[in-house]
């Protein structure tokens, strides 16, 4: 069947396969069939699990009731799967996952440890309580610290700050890197103060919106910092072992954390929320051309229609009145009842077009105006 479609192309599925095992570079990644018409049936399962966030407690002073909170995922890939990034000859082996992320649960105890033992000492010293988590289901949509945001036994609002480690175990030539750092206006004063000391080579990036569990609590107003070593080779693969963990560099990133998240036990102040508008990028490409709202779909609940975490700041969701909680039901006439609905119906539509999103908001339908613009 193949052949037969390759056929007014003038390829065979033999060249190509034979291209694709020798690991040509300069294989074709994909080909316009001219003259064919294919017509295709798709099915979607769902799969439900169950799993467990892990969350530790260590309440406030008598008379005070906010908390700071750090964590980790402790989730990782398993054998691989879909987001593994295996070479040839590595596939369906165990991915240990030392640096993502066993690095930074390795993180969170040490702090559990430190801090508390800190705080028998000295509790006259601190007025905040501390919330230790260890996530599940980072890998396939944050969906443990999704769950927790969503559904939190404490209010969200009398948490003052979220501090996390996501690969945190690599460190090299004294780079570390902190992200969400434009989520307060706090952030890098706290941060300078303390690099005295410790003496990192720092490098700041205030996005709060990442691939990482950071992301689930800024959509809810809370100021966010997470650490970060850096990507390497290993990544995703069976490669990620312990004995390429950096121990004494992850050690020094334990005890400056832990300066800062004292810091902020002691502070009568809260760290103020600060509004991360979307920044575009230099130069072009295909990227581009793709139609770009800014929604932050909520993978945790089961609707019918998208339901938003959140919208990023500046985008044209923000800007068109789409909120936090509104559950996408209709977007450029198009019936959305799934994420797979919405975003064929975001690949439809057109750059610099209004177009009409209706939302359900506190039981209410809602009609608002979009203009979609290009991603960055």
């Amino acid at each position: 069947m193949a052949d037969e479609l390759l056929a007014p192309s003038g390829k065979t599925l033999q060249q190509l396969q034979t291209a694709l095992d020798d690991e040509n570079p300069h294989t074709e990644q994909g080909l316009v069939l001219p003259q064919v018409k294919v017509k295709l049936r798709c099915g979607v399962e769902h799969l439900k699990k169950d799993d467990r966030d892990v969350i530790g407690v260590l309440p406030p002073a008598p008379g005070h009731d906010e908390y700071v909170m750090v964590g980790a995922h402790y989730d990782h890939l398993g054998h691989g799967g879909s987001n593994s990034l295996d070479r040839s000859g590595e596939e369906n082996k165990i991915h240990p996952g030392a640096d993502d992320n066993a690095s930074g649960v390795a993180w969170v105890m040490e702090l559990a440890a430190a801090l508390s033992q800190e705080h028998a000492l000295h509790p006259e010293k601190f007025q905040r309580g501390l919330i230790f988590a260890c996530w599940s289901g980072e890998e396939i949509g944050l969906i443990g610290s999704a769950a927790f945001a969503e559904h939190s036994p404490i209010s969200l609002g009398k948490i003052v700050a979220y501090l996390n480690a996501d690969m945190v175990g690599r460190l090299q030539e004294n780079r570390l890197t902190i992200q969400g750092v434009g989520s307060s206006h706090v952030w890098r004063r706290m941060l300078e103060k303390r690099n005295v000391a410790a003496g990192f080579n720092l490098t700041l990036q205030d996005d709060p919106y990442l691939p990482t569990d950071v992301t689930s609590f800024y959509v809810k107003n809370i100021p966010v910092l997470s650490f970060f070593t850096g990507a390497h080779e290993d990544y995703h693969r069976p490669t990620d072992t312990a004995d390429k963990i950096n121990y004494d560099g992850l050690e020094r990133i334990a005890q400056f954390s832990e300066k800062i998240v004292s810091d902020l036990e002691q502070t009568k102040e809260r760290p103020d929320l600060a509004k991360v508008e979307r920044k575009g990028s230099v130069g072009g490409g295909r990227e581009t051309l793709r139609a770009y709202l800014g929604t932050i779909p909520d993978y945790t609940t089961e609707v019918k229609g998208v339901k938003l975490s959140g919208v990023r700041g500046g985008s044209p969701a923000e800007k068109g009145g789409v909120k936090g909680g509104d559950v996408i039901v209709e977007f450029a006439g198009q019936k959305i009842t799934n994420i797979y609905d919405y975003t064929y119906a975001l690949d439809a539509v057109k750059i610099g077009q209004p177009m009409n999103m209706i939302v359900e908001r506190d039981g209410q339908r809602v009609t608002l105006t979009v203009t979609p613009e290009a991603r960055k």
